[in-house]
C-alpha cells in the first residue's frame, strides 16, 4: 500500500503542475529568479488549525532549503489575528505555492473544525465518530487527515482496504446469507486480510447477520435506524460484532444516537458539509 507521504508527494506534484502548467508568468515577468522573500499566513476565523504540516511539505517540494517558522501546529484551536507559520525561500517559491497552501489550509480547517464540533458532542459517551468514502475527488488523502486532526477516526479509504457490503451488494448477490459469504470466500480463497462490515436495513437483517456472521463479519451496520431501533438492534447483537450507525446524523442528533452505546456513528457532512476557512499569506518586506 502506499504510504501517505508517498501519496501526498503524488498530490503536490500533480497540483503544482495543473496551477503552474508552462510557467508562472505573473511571477516571472516581474520578480528577480534568486530574490529572497518572507511570508506569513495569517488567521482570520476562530476554528481548528489543520493543514500546517502539509503546507510545510509544499514549500519544501519546490525548494527544499526553505526557512519555515510555526507558531502553532496542526489540530490547535486558532483565533483571528493569530500567525500560523513564517516562511522565508525564493519569492518565485513563496508565489508558486501560495494558492495551493491555502487552498489546503483552508479546506482541512474547515474539515477539522466541523469535525471537532462533532467529536465534542460525543465527550462522556463510548461512541466513536467515523468519517466516510463522500469526499472530493483526488482530495480523499487530506480531507480524511483533517478529520483525524478534528479528532474523528478514518473509515475505509477506499474501495480496496475493507470490505463493505451495501445495499446494492446485497441486492445483486441475492441477499444477505449468500452475499457474506460469497464475500468470506473470496477473502480465503486470495489470501486477502480484509475485514467485511454489513450493513443491515431492519431487525430482521440484523437477525441474519447474526445467525450466520461469526467469524466472518466484524461489524454491522445500522443504516437509517432511528435510536430506539439501535437500541434494539444492539441487544439482538449481544456484542457479538462492532456496530455503526449512519444514516442522516447530525449534530443536533449524533448525542442520541451515542447514548445508544453503538460503537461508532458515521457522518458524511464531516467532509462534503464543512466550510473552507479564511486564511491568508501576506508578503513580509525583508
Amino acid at each position: 500500500m502506499v504510504s501517505f507521504d508517498e501519496s501526498l508527494h503524488t498530490l503536490i506534484s500533480n497540483a503544482l503542475a495543473e496551477d503552474i502548467g508552462e510557467g508562472d508568468h505573473s511571477t516571472l515577468s516581474c520578480i528577480p529568479e534568486d530574490k529572497q522573500g518572507k511570508a506569513v499566513l495569517k488567521i482570520k476565523q476562530d476554528g481548528v488549525l489543520a493543514g500546517l504540516a502539509v503546507a510545510e511539505k509544499i514549500f519544501r517540494f519546490v525548494e527544499p532549503g526553505i526557512e519555515f517558522v510555526a507558531f502553532k501546529k496542526d489540530g490547535d484551536v486558532m483565533a483571528v489575528g493569530e500567525k500560523a507559520f513564517e516562511v522565508t525561500a525564493l519569492v518565485h517559491t513563496i508565489l508558486q505555492c501560495e494558492r495551493l497552501a491555502l487552498n489546503c489550509m483552508q479546506r482541512m480547517s474547515g474539515i477539522a473544525t466541523l469535525t471537532r464540533q462533532y467529536t465534542n458532542k460525543l465527550k462522556g459517551y463510548h461512541t466513536k465518530l467515523l468519517d466516510t468514502r463522500k469526499t472530493t475527488p483526488n482530495f480523499r488523502l487530506l480531507e480524511k487527515e483533517a478529520v483525524r486532526i478534528g479528532g474523528g477516526t478514518n473509515h475505509r479509504f477506499g474501495l480496496y482496504d475493507m470490505i463493505m457490503l451495501k445495499d446494492n451488494h446485497i441486492d445483486y448477490c441475492g441477499g444477505i446469507e449468500p452475499a457474506i459469504e460469497a464475500a468470506y470466500r473470496y477473502t480465503q480463497q486470495k489470501n486477502l486480510p480484509l475485514k467485511i462490515e454489513v450493513e443491515t436495513r431492519n431487525l430482521t437483517d440484523v437477525e441474519k447477520v447474526c445467525a450466520m456472521g461469526k467469524g466472518k463479519v466484524f461489524r454491522i451496520m445500522l443504516d437509517n435506524f432511528e435510536p430506539n431501533l439501535i437500541v434494539k438492534a444492539l441487544k439482538i447483537i449481544n456484542g457479538a460484532f462492532e456496530t455503526e450507525a449512519s444514516g442522516g446524523i447530525n449534530l443536533n442528533t449524533i448525542e442520541s444516537y451515542a447514548a445508544t452505546g453503538v460503537d461508532y456513528v458515521s457522518v458524511g457532512g464531516l467532509i462534503h458539509q464543512a466550510q473552507s476557512f479564511d486564511l491568508s499569506l501576506k508578503a513580509v518586506l525583508i
